[in-house]
């Protein structure tokens, strides 16, 4: 995690970062709801540093599952202002909802690029969370592409999580996007018969089973790394960061050899009784110094260019996003889960 004084001082560059961008006048409200799927202790900093600023006071519920059917329920009369959550499928299922509006913001618009955000203003991507190769650190391999972890060289060498878990099921719809059904169904079935292990567990388990000798690649999100390798030198989880290192990869029929990215994000709700002050609150969660607890705090990569990164998440290089839009990628998601059905990827 991150080092005390880092976070000291990225919370005091929040208190600095432009207040007057964010002064509320006498009259206007001094409050915003958030309903969150993330864990309040992931984003509480960058709250109580908006709030310290703005003056505006956040009031969060945590829901772990079910924010659609809540906010549903809770109808014209629901208090949440702003609706946050990570995958680009949870996102979208709250705009498909109708649980979310469009809203205008500049700020929004030239901060986080149009493959990042519904054109419509519905929703915005606040963080990116790339899915990577981990790589056992002696294997000299320097590229890859997603499409060669059906390659039969790596027989019995793949570790990865459940094909239906939500960051692999958005993989596998991008893969659908660039290379159709018929190229995603034999791709898969190359993995499955690649797998050094049933899919299952969590991403860190993937670099845990790499330094076990059961595996000598897999794909799992970047930030999980950050956690890792800056965790306490002899925990379980130290151990199993340094014995990896990260190739990001691209799709063989991409021209623009992007790497497909997942997103946290967030949309203000369609009832929001504070609208104005949820639009203050996205602006500034993508503000510098909120980026850069973003990305020096969780590990997340930032949709803002130019933020400083947490030195282990630099050394992966820069991040090149597959342009390909989220929206595009969403389209596939049911096929992408039929798929991993149809192929028996978690049996």
């Amino acid at each position: 995690m991150i080092k005390r004084p880092q976070l000291n001082s990225l919370l005091r560059a929040l208190a600095l970062a432009g207040a007057a961008a964010f002064t509320v006048s006498a009259n206007a409200a001094d409050e915003v709801s958030l309903y969150t799927t993330r864990e309040p202790k992931l984003i509480q900093p960058l709250l109580d540093a908006f709030t310290k600023e703005s003056g505006i006071k956040v009031n969060t519920v945590f829901v772990k599952d079910g924010l659609l059917e809540r906010v549903k329920a809770e109808g014209a009369k629901s208090p949440a202002d702003v609706l946050m959550t990570v995958d680009i499928g949870n996102l979208l299922d709250l705009v498909d909802g109708g649980v979310t509006q469009s809203v205008k913001s500049q700020t929004l618009e030239s901060v986080i690029p149009a493959n990042l955000r519904g054109a419509d203003g519905k929703w915005y991507a606040l963080s990116l969370r790339d899915r990577v190769l981990y790589v056992e650190k002696d294997l000299k391999l320097e590229s890859f592409r997603y499409e060669d972890l059906a390659d039969p060289k790596w027989k019995g060498k793949v570790c990865i999580r459940s094909g239906q878990h939500p960051y692999n099921t958005a993989l596998v719809a991008s893969m659908i996007a660039h290379d159709g059904a018929e190229a995603t169904e034999k791709w898969l079935r190359g993995v499955k018969a690649n797998l050094a292990r049933k899919a299952a567990g969590g991403d860190r388990d993937v670099a845990r089973d790499i330094l076990g000798g059961i595996c000598d690649i897999g794909l799992a999100n970047a930030y999980y790394v950050g956690h890792m390798k800056n965790a306490e030198p002899g925990t379980d989880a130290r151990k199993w960061g340094d014995a990896i290192k990260v190739i990001r990869p691209t799709f063989a029929n991409a021209k623009s050899g992007g790497t497909h990215v997942n997103v946290s994000g967030a949309a203000v709700a369609a009832h929001a009784p504070n609208k104005a002050n949820a639009v203050k609150l996205l602006d500034f969660l993508v503000s510098e110094p909120a980026q850069a607890l973003y990305a020096q705090a969780n590990y997340e990569y930032p949709v803002r260019k130019g933020v400083k990164l947490d030195p282990v998440i630099a050394s992966f290089g820069e991040l090149k996003v597959d342009p390909l839009p989220l929206t595009e990628i969403a389209k596939h998601r049911k096929q992408a889960s039929e798929l991993v059905d149809k192929v028996g990827f978690d049996n």
